[in-house]
């Protein structure tokens, strides 16, 4: 099979998907019904009305929460690859994970100094 060919393929299955998901809302748009209700344009929390505005400002405090779970997060996606190809690897593998876990240890404990892990 040439590369025009499979590119070919490619450009197929990709219109194939863009039109069955434009199928998808076409149907949707005519089988589904449209109500017109005030409450669907207001703001609302829980099912109940917001007090506050809807654009509020976030504390900057939540960024340090924000970034460890994102140290972490990235770590158990990590943790999976490196998982399957440690028996091949070795002890290459064992130290390199070292020096990936000691790297996120050294900014939890940057957060922690920082105040990061403080609950307030």
């Amino acid at each position: 099979m040439s590369a025009l060919q499979q590119y070919g393929i490619l450009f197929a299955l990709t219109l194939g998907s863009i039109g069955f998901v434009l199928s998808l809302y076409a149907l949707a748009r005519a089988i589904g019904r449209n109500r017109a209700e005030p409450g669907k344009d207001v703001p609302a929390t829980a099912g109940s009305l917001s007090r506050d505005p809807v654009w509020v400002r976030y504390h900057a405090r939540f960024g340090g929460y924000a970034l460890l779970f994102l140290a972490f997060d990235m770590e158990m996606a990590f943790m999976y690859p490196w998982s399957v190809v440690y028996r091949q690897e070795g002890l290459v593998a064992l130290l390199d994970m070292g020096v990936f876990l000691a790297i996120l240890f050294l900014g939890l404990l940057y957060g922690w100094s920082q105040g990061a892990l403080r609950r307030q």
